[in-house]
């Protein structure tokens, strides 16, 4: 699959900003909301992890790694959406909060991205 370098920077991108979105958010206020705080503490230090990973040769692993991208990106959306509609752990977010659509979609490209790359990186190996 030729796409796989390509696919693997944007990938490392879109994680990248999916926390470096949360770290600004969570030094912007967002820690001193009990249990979503650490929570974006831990999907910023995810994120950059994850980020980091995709752009190291794993070999055999990149596609666990996409697959651990996907469902952090996939976890984080479901979490925005839940906190937009019902509210998450007492906390309700509202679609004007900050970065909020800039969230959205960062997160629903990676998932996209991800997704694919996990795909291919499969039938590569097989």
């Amino acid at each position: 699959m030729a796409l796989v370098w390509p696919l693997r920077l944007i990938g490392a991108v879109l994680l990248a900003a999916m926390a470096w979105i949360h770290a600004d958010l969570w030094g912007d206020g967002y820690r001193d909301i009990a249990v979503v705080g650490p929570g974006f503490l831990a999907n910023a230090v995810a994120g950059f992890v994850l980020a980091a990973l995709l752009l190291l040769p794993v070999g055999g692993l990149l596609r666990w790694v996409a697959v651990a991208g996907a469902l952090a990106a996939a976890g984080s959306l479901a979490a925005l959406v839940l906190s937009t509609t019902v509210g998450l752990f007492g906390f309700v977010e509202s679609t004007a909060a900050p970065l909020w659509w800039e969230t959205f979609w960062v997160e629903v490209a990676a998932i996209v991205v991800l997704t694919v790359l996990a795909v291919g990186a499969s039938r590569r190996r097989a």
